[in-house]
């Protein structure tokens, strides 16, 4: 049996520690820094196609992302990296910084509903209680007589 076909053993799907894609190679971190930094480049030229005022919606740079980060996993693969990886994600992180750090979610401010809705959401679980309570005790005087 090749070392390819050989099952793997239950715990290493249950592992918190990644495993490199190729065991016995070591993980070229320094060659994988110098790839992510040319995927960093293209993506960088691929947002300079696309207006700064559209950086903050995703639907109009999807597929450049996509193919950022196809890359990163490709190289990180390339020179026998898992990924993601601490080194992939510290790059991917800065590239954030750079691209969308001005896009903020607008604060959700919350509001009480009217007060008509309020009311009738107090009182709907308060009318169930009491229907239930009813019932149970409607039915153990039923359970007596019958007894």
């Amino acid at each position: 049996m090749t070392t390819s076909s050989r099952p793997l053993p239950a715990t290493d799907g249950l592992s918190t520690k990644p495993n490199p894609p190729w065991p016995g190679k070591a993980c070229n971190e320094s060659r994988l820094q110098w790839e992510v930094e040319i995927c960093g480049e293209e993506f960088k030229q691929d947002m300079a196609h696309i207006n700064p005022q559209h950086w903050c919606n995703l639907t109009h740079f999807m597929s450049e992302y996509h193919l950022f980060t196809l890359c990163t996993e490709t190289k990180s693969h390339t020179v026998h990296c898992y990924w993601p990886n601490p080194l992939v994600e510290s790059y991917i992180i800065l590239v954030h910084k750079h691209f969308f750090s001005n896009c903020t979610m607008e604060h959700v401010v919350w509001v009480d509903p009217p007060d008509n809705t309020l009311t009738i959401l107090i009182f709907i679980p308060i009318f169930l209680t009491m229907a239930m309570i009813t019932l149970v005790v409607w039915c153990s005087k039923k359970s007596d007589i019958l007894d």
